[in-house]
């Protein structure tokens, strides 16, 4: 019998009651699976229900064959090994008492000497040169992900549940897991915002406030679908326009009949040929077929306004977000950054990058490129001024932005109106709420303090306020900002950048979105030391 899991009427509610699934049926055979959909609609719960770290409010839950979830080794224990992590420690000590003659006979019988080699090629699988004896700690991010990836294979399981395994990795990191997938013919169950990861999947679910909706094949043939379904709420919302008019238009004819009827009674009337009881019951019933007619009218015209409202909620639900934004006006000839043979570093003795020199001029844009631990963040932090040089020089020679993936730019205790009006002081109200509205933030929208917005709903907040003024900065810097963000903030972010014209400087491991947003140049960073003992600061990139 074929691996399965099978959910049947399951519900469940956040701890503060909020409902993220009631009466969900859902089943996902052994193949590759992703779960879309926005931040907040419930992905991450749904595989902790799967992997029996939630349990459901009501509904069942069943597997057919062995699930494993991998672990995200974010914070470990200090002395935590790859052993522990594999769950092998005792056996490896095992081994290598064996290997120093102390073992004793029946550890000698029990032993696993397989083990090793075992793990060794669960490690190869994912691109980590690491032994049992590696200690966590002195593992980077992105390779701790990989040890988490490399323990789920290590244990064999029918299913492999995996929560972002992309995120924080590099480029060579993003790859080893992409590969391993592409390779995997057991069951998995993914939740990913890596359009590439998604490329290799078998099937997309998309879950929604609504329910769930599985399509068949690929990211390329999930975006297919979606552009049709598209094109066929616009086709609701052109038929829905078109019945209102309908209706409308019929209305008046009827209003203006009975207007030209109701003239002639009353020309009738006044001639005084018509009986006085004939001429009362014409105008009662007159008033009666006025007062149907007018009945009828409010009906269809309700149930006309109804199919446009739902036609149009529909539509902005599957609208991809398309903005103008004003001119930056940078010249294509003018300076932006120049970096000259610049050192630097958290440690003077261990400097993260060396005699680095290269130049932005016009409205070029830049991806610096590097393993993690090369010294993105840190290159950016020059750029900003949050770090200085030890050696050589960094100048800025225009206005800039800083767009990162907490969107630090925002106060988080203000509104968005507020934030905007800051960040633009030289826009009048009026403008602010026609730029905030460009970004999808009308009326009472952009009193939505920042701090208790979503992941997406702060970025869209973040570029309306710093490219949707009437003067945008000619110069945007970019740190991972795709990291935690949903496909739909993602296609956001790409839509406002696309609209830029200045400069940019990104620091992105996502292949896809530097190629949306028109990447013309690459800046590599070489290594100056192995990732596991950067003095860089938490930042993964």
């Amino acid at each position: 019998m074929s691996a399965s899991i099978t959910l049947q009427n399951i519900s469940w509610s956040t701890p503060e009651g909020r409902s993220l699934f009631s009466d969900l049926t859902l089943s996902f055979d052994a193949e590759r699976t992703a779960l879309v959909g926005r931040n907040g609609v419930g992905k991450s719960t749904l595989l902790k229900l799967i992997a029996g770290d939630l349990q459901p409010l009501t509904g069942d839950i069943s597997i057919s064959g062995t699930t494993g979830a991998m672990r995200q080794v974010v914070q470990v224990n200090d002395g935590e090994t790859l052993a522990d992590l594999f769950a092998v420690s005792g056996a490896i000590n095992v081994l290598r008492r064996a290997e120093a003659g102390d073992a004793t006979l029946e550890e000698l019988a029990d032993a696993d000497w397989t083990l090793e080699d075992r793990m060794r090629s669960a490690l190869e699988l994912v691109g980590l040169d690491a032994t049992a004896e590696t200690v966590l700690s002195c593992l980077s991010g992105g390779q701790r992900t990989r040890a988490g990836l490399a323990a789920l294979v290590f244990s064999q399981p029918d299913f492999i549940i995996l929560d972002e395994p992309t995120n924080n990795l590099d480029q060579d990191g993003r790859q080893a897991v992409i590969d391993f997938l592409a390779a995997w013919r057991g069951g998995a169950l993914i939740v990913s915002h890596d359009r590439t990861l998604l490329e290799t999947m078998d099937a997309i679910v998309e879950i929604t406030s609504l329910g769930t909706k599985r399509y068949g094949g690929n990211w390329s043939h999930y975006r297919s679908a979606k552009a049709l379904e598209h094109a066929a709420v616009e086709h609701d919302v052109a038929e829905a326009e078109k019945q209102l008019n309908d209706v409308a238009r019929k209305a008046q004819a009827r209003a203006e009949a009975k207007a030209r009827k109701d003239g002639a009674g009353k020309q009738k009337a006044a001639r005084g040929d018509q009986p006085r009881i004939v001429l009362g019951g014409m105008k009662s019933r007159s008033e009666g077929t006025g007062g149907s007619q007018a009945r009828l009218t409010e009906r269809r015209q309700a149930e006309a306004n109804t199919a446009l409202d739902s036609a149009r909620r529909r539509l902005e639900i599957l609208q991809p977000l398309s903005v103008s934004i004003a001119s930056t006006g940078l010249p294509s000839t003018k300076l932006v950054l120049q970096m000259e043979a610049v050192t630097t570093g958290y440690q003077a003795e261990t400097p993260i990058l060396r005699d680095v020199s290269f130049a932005i001029t016009g409205p070029e844009r830049v991806a610096i490129t590097g393993k993690n631990g090369s010294g993105k963040s840190t290159l950016l932090s020059l750029v900003t001024g949050g770090l200085k040089p030890s050696q050589g020089q960094v100048r800025v020679f225009t206005q800039w932005a800083m767009l990162d993936q907490r969107v630090s730019l925002m106060d988080g205790s203000k509104s968005i109106l507020d934030n905007f009006r800051h960040l633009n002081p030289s826009c009048d109200d009026n403008e602010c709420r026609a730029a905030l509205a460009r970004f999808m933030f009308r009326g009472d929208a952009a009193l939505q303090v920042a701090g208790a917005l979503s992941g997406g709903q702060l970025l869209r907040a973040g570029l309306a306020c710093t490219l949707g003024g009437s003067t945008p900065p000619p110069f945007l810097l970019l740190d991972e900002p795709t990291n935690h963000l949903d496909l739909e903030a993602i296609e956001t972010l790409e839509a406002g950048l696309s609209a830029y014209d200045g400069a940019l400087l990104v620091v992105s491991h996502d292949e896809m979105f530097l190629e949306a947003i028109g990447i013309n140049r690459y800046q590599p960073l070489p290594m100056m030391m192995p990732a596991a003992n950067t003095s860089d600061p938490p930042s993964t990139t």
